[in-house]
């Protein structure tokens, strides 16, 4: 089972408890999804689970999983890396942190992609950026396959993704 960790949420630590191993589970099997389904050549690049993700001085994340895009400064080479894919894979007791709190800190900061994947009713919402905040784009159960316009090789049916919890 994964180690407890600390994320930071305005100022203040929160301690994160040790993950279950349908967590881990769930967390490996979408890393390997993902990184599995980049293109050669990618603009993005994945991020071990749970790295520190630095949204200001006061809020540091630690998604299960972060997918970063690479962009150019203006007016120089120089790359800068901004999280375009987070996935938070939810564990009974932290489901406000995760689905309230840290939803609304990814919203407020322009997250391009969000992916909550619900263990307890083997789905998976998907959020994208919108004018207004998060827009839930699809809850995917059952045959859906998850997809994303930015990984053309990622098609993972539900059923697949939490076979054997």
């Amino acid at each position: 089972m994964g180690d407890a960790y600390e994320e930071t949420i305005d100022g203040e630590c929160i301690d994160r408890r040790r993950q279950s191993e349908t967590h881990d589970v769930l967390v490996s099997r979408l890393h390997r999804l993902v990184a599995e389904s980049l293109p050669l050549n990618s603009a993005l690049r994945l991020h071990p689970p749970q790295t520190g993700l630095i949204l200001t001085d006061h809020v540091t994340l630690r998604p299960d999983l972060t997918l970063l895009r690479a962009r150019r400064l203006p007016g120089s080479d120089t790359v800068a890396y901004d999280a375009y894919l987070v996935a938070e894979v939810l564990q009974p007791g932290d489901h406000h942190l995760d689905t309230v709190v840290k939803k609304q800190i990814y919203a407020d900061h322009r997250l391009p992609r969000l992916w909550m994947v619900d263990p307890r009713y083997l789905n998976v919402e998907i959020y994208a950026a919108g004018e207004y905040g998060f827009t839930l784009l699809d809850i995917l159960a059952n045959h859906h396959p998850l997809t994303d316009p930015h990984l053309p090789g990622l098609n993972c049916p539900m059923h697949t993704l939490f076979a054997d919890l």
